[in-house]
Order: structure tokens, then C-alpha cells, then sequence
């Protein structure tokens, strides 16, 4: 497996990087005809994004996105791997390569949001409110999983949760790590 640059990529691995887009995020994301071609493309002309992807030969395994919003941290934006591929270690390597590349950059800190559209946790369906902080120290994963797991796995800790971000009982989860400093 090889580690390439979004911008190294051919259209036709652009099309398969769309595609995993589509079919690894749980929920609604990028769904809608068109949506997930127009958010691969968006690392390829906006200068605040970049990719890097996961190949082995021609095929495109999975990618990770950065996005420069703050100046000393970076948006892991979206981590995806196809699912035919998915529990072999390489989110893990696509999350290192995207550590390496915002330490190489200057930024200090990696953040993201996980989004629980779709009842990947404790916290899909339960009202949040009046301490949200406090249902987000008891999450836990129900039988479908979440990404959330995951990035603990990875050194992200939990930094706080946007009840009905998604809609009602559907939070955006906050994380982050430290990378850089």
C-alpha cells in the first residue's frame, strides 16, 4: 500500500474516491447525486484542503482530508475507507500520514467531528439537554458502531458534543489530539 498526494490521483481514482465517500460514511452524508463528486473535487481546488490517499497499485483503498481553518489546527475531514477494506489498519495509516503531514505544517492541535446520524452510540435518539458534557462522558457504542471508538483508539479525546446538530437526538461529536509543539 502507497501513500499519494489527492492531486497525484487519475479522474478515475478521483470517481473511486467519490464513491468510497458515498459508501463508507453511515447516514445521509454525501448521498444526494452529485454531493460526494463535489466534496472529492473540493480537496483538488480549494487551497485551505488537501488529501492524501491509500492505494494499493491503481486502487484507491480509502483517503483522509485536512482542512486549514484555524492556524494551528487542522481538520481531520473525512477519513474513509472502502468498506471491502475497512478493519485492515489503514484509517490508522491514513490518520498518521495526516498527523505527519499537520506537524510538517506547524499546527499543533487535530480536530474533527463525528456526526451520530445514525445510532452508532448511546447518544443517538437521547436528549442531551440540560448537561450535555455529562452524556458525553458516559457514551457508548451500540451493535452498529461508531467512528468515535475509533479515534479514541487513535489519542483523540472527546472535546464536546452539538446536541441535534444532525436533527432531533442526532449529535455532531467533537474530538481532538495533539500533534504538534
Amino acid at each position: 500500500m502507497d501513500l499519494v498526494a489527492f492531486s497525484d490521483l487519475t479522474p478515475d481514482q478521483l470517481a473511486v474516491a467519490a464513491v468510497i465517500l458515498r459508501e463508507a460514511i453511515h447516514g445521509t452524508s454525501y448521498k444526494a447525486s452529485g454531493e460526494a463528486e463535489e466534496e472529492t473535487s473540493s480537496f483538488l481546488t480549494d487551497p485551505e484542503r488537501f488529501a492524501i490517499a491509500a492505494v494499493d497499485g491503481d486502487r484507491v483503498l480509502g483517503w483522509v482530508g485536512g482542512i486549514r481553518g484555524y492556524s494551528h489546527a487542522l481538520e481531520l475531514h473525512p477519513l474513509v475507507v472502502d468498506p471491502a477494506h475497512q478493519r485492515q489498519g489503514i484509517g490508522r495509516v491514513l490518520v498518521s500520514a495526516l498527523e505527519a503531514q499537520a506537524c510538517a505544517e506547524g499546527f499543533l492541535t487535530l480536530h474533527l467531528g463525528t456526526d451520530d446520524d445514525y445510532g452508532g452510540s448511546n447518544l443517538f435518539g437521547a436528549e442531551l439537554f440540560p448537561d450535555p458534557l455529562a452524556k458525553l462522558a458516559q457514551i457508548a457504542p451500540t451493535e452498529q458502531g461508531h467512528a468515535f471508538f475509533f479515534y479514541l483508539k487513535q489519542g483523540f479525546v472527546p472535546t464536546g458534543v452539538l446536541p441535534d446538530a444532525n436533527g432531533p437526538g442526532q449529535p455532531d461529536i467533537f474530538m481532538a489530539k495533539r500533534v504538534g509543539g
